[in-house]
């Protein structure tokens, strides 16, 4: 008889060890793909029970992160690899700001510039309505 209940045991093992697998897998490829996560979803991927999903602590636990964060999505949930890390965010943060402040001195410069330029055609009396200088372009070169 302990032959036979050794058998039986390592059947049991192996079943479960291969049953967890199949949710495992069904789980990443439901995630890599994008797919909302669910308990319903997983368990028809996967070809097991709902039942026997809660039952398991971890694999629970990571449907329910998932299912999370695909909730907290307005559109198509994104997959994990393809989500942007905080550090990702921070740096593309930190060049948009970088780059904004190049335009805005360089909005600064060439409005000083325009002034300038301007003061200087008025000065010239260039410009205005009664243009002296009809040979004038009153074009204005910016630096």
């Amino acid at each position: 008889m302990p032959a036979n209940h050794t058998a039986i045991v390592d059947a049991a093992r192996r079943r479960r060890e291969l049953t967890r697998a199949k949710a495992i897998r069904a789980l990443r490829e439901l995630d890599r793909a994008g797919t909302p996560i669910n308990f319903e979803v997983v368990a028809r991927t996967a070809g097991v029970s709902r039942s026997w999903l809660y039952a398991q602590a971890d694999i629970r636990a990571d449907i329910q992160r998932l299912r999370a964060v695909t909730r907290n999505t307005a559109s198509t949930p994104v997959p994990t690899p393809q989500r942007t890390s905080l550090a990702s965010a921070r740096a593309r943060l930190q060049t948009a700001l970088e780059r904004n402040q190049i335009l805005a001195d360089d909005n600064q410069r060439l409005r000083r510039q325009l002034a300038h330029a301007l003061g200087e055609q008025r000065h010239a009396g260039t410009g205005e309505a009664g243009d002296p200088n009809p040979n004038s372009s009153g074009r204005v070169t910016l630096q």
